[in-house]
């Protein structure tokens, strides 16, 4: 008989669970996290989960890495979203300069945030880069103290091409003071994410700003540094969707137990609430336990092999991205069940189904 899973309440501490979800309704309101949830965010060190030990950063491995997030999540999905993001922002310290890095992570309140898209251009001159561009979705931009983003490298006025023969992409950092924040998230959830736009106008930056994310490349030398960057950003997005799923779940059990209550519900209709419930958790526990064993499996190569197998690879982004839309799908068939409360804009529940639609929506989890 397999062992149950842990429900992602045994990965985090309980009063920082009822502070995150007491200022959860207000952090929406102000569009970005509320100060008492960054509290906890910079006393836990949530951060710095990624950024190297070498640097006064967690490192921590991916297999209890994505247990945390998903708890993170669990308590409230904005909150769980900001600390992927801006985490895995500050795992790019494995491959930044470390003269530079050192001077970067030397702030305790150290937050990287930043944008995946090509939205800029620099242009190499000499020992620098001239910056130009704007990008969307900067998750924490407003908390960051760095921002990066990729830029397409050009020269002279012309693309610089790659060993690929196609355009160079480079990642950049730049210090917050140089960026300038747009707002622009008008999103129905993840509301408190603060994932407004930025732009940056003819900033000159030293070459070493920009850095190369490939195990190759990693200037530290260490496991999370060669684990690859799709299958990390794969996982821990589909641990924010499956903690999201699962806080929903916990939810319906509350307003299920009312509506058991209620005098025109028949015995039959009593039974439908009981065996939807059950099924969504079962349902859950088989996906996270296939995704859990394909994240353990390809942690092991990496620290036995220093290479994780394309099998093993391929498991991961498969197990991440069923998780994804079949917590996704399990939450639609559980809602109708709630009746009105879980439409109510001001509710719990329906914050979390709003932020699960939102998260679901991003282009790594996609089923396309």
């Amino acid at each position: 008989m397999e062992k149950q899973l842990s429900h992602p309440s045994v990965f985090i501490n309980p009063d920082d669970v009822n502070i995150i979800r007491e200022n959860a309704a207000e952090a929406e309101q102000l569009g970005m996290l509320h100060p008492e949830q960054l509290k906890i965010i910079y006393c836990e060190g949530w951060f710095k989960l990624l950024m190297p030990e070498a640097y006064r950063g967690q490192q921590l491995t991916l297999s209890n890495l994505v247990h945390l997030q998903e708890a993170i999540s669990w308590a409230d999905g904005s909150t769980g979203w900001v600390v992927t993001l801006c985490s895995g922002a500050g795992w790019f310290g494995g491959f930044i300069n470390a003269a530079l890095a050192q001077q970067l992570f030397a702030d305790p309140l150290v937050c990287l945030a930043g944008s995946g898209a090509v939205g800029g251009t620099a242009e190499l001159i000499g020992d620098s880069y001239l910056i130009n561009g704007s990008w969307k979705y900067a998750s924490g931009v407003h908390h960051a103290t760095y921002i990066t983003a990729n830029c397409a490298i050009t020269q002279n006025g012309q693309p610089v091409l790659g060993d690929d023969d196609e355009q160079l992409i480079l990642p950049f950092v730049f210090d917050k003071k140089d960026v300038v924040p747009i707002p622009a998230w008008k999103y129905m959830g993840m509301a408190a994410t603060g994932s407004d736009a930025f732009e940056i106008v003819n900033l000159t930056v030293n070459k070493n700003r920009a850095f190369k994310i490939d195990p190759a490349a990693a200037v530290v030398d260490a496991p999370l540094y060669r684990y690859p960057f799709l299958q990390l950003a794969e996982a821990t997005l589909a641990v924010n969707i499956s903690g999201i799923a699962i806080h929903f779940i916990d939810l319906c059990a509350d307003v299920f137990n009312d509506r058991m209550n209620h005098p025109r519900l028949t015995p039959s209709q009593k039974i439908i609430l009981i065996e939807a419930l059950a099924l969504a958790g079962k349902e859950m526990e088989n996906l996270r336990r296939a995704f859990f064993e394909a994240v353990d499996i390809s942690w092991g190569d990496i620290v036995q092999n220093n290479i994780v197998s394309g099998a093993n690879l391929d498991a991961v982004s498969t197990t991440s991205r069923k998780l994804a839309i079949s917590a996704r799908e399990i939450v639609d068939r559980l809602y109708p069940l709630c009746g009105l409360i879980a439409a109510g804009s001001d509710t719990e529940i329906n914050r979390a189904w709003r932020d699960l639609h939102t998260a679901s929506q991003h282009t790594l989890l996609s089923p396309l």
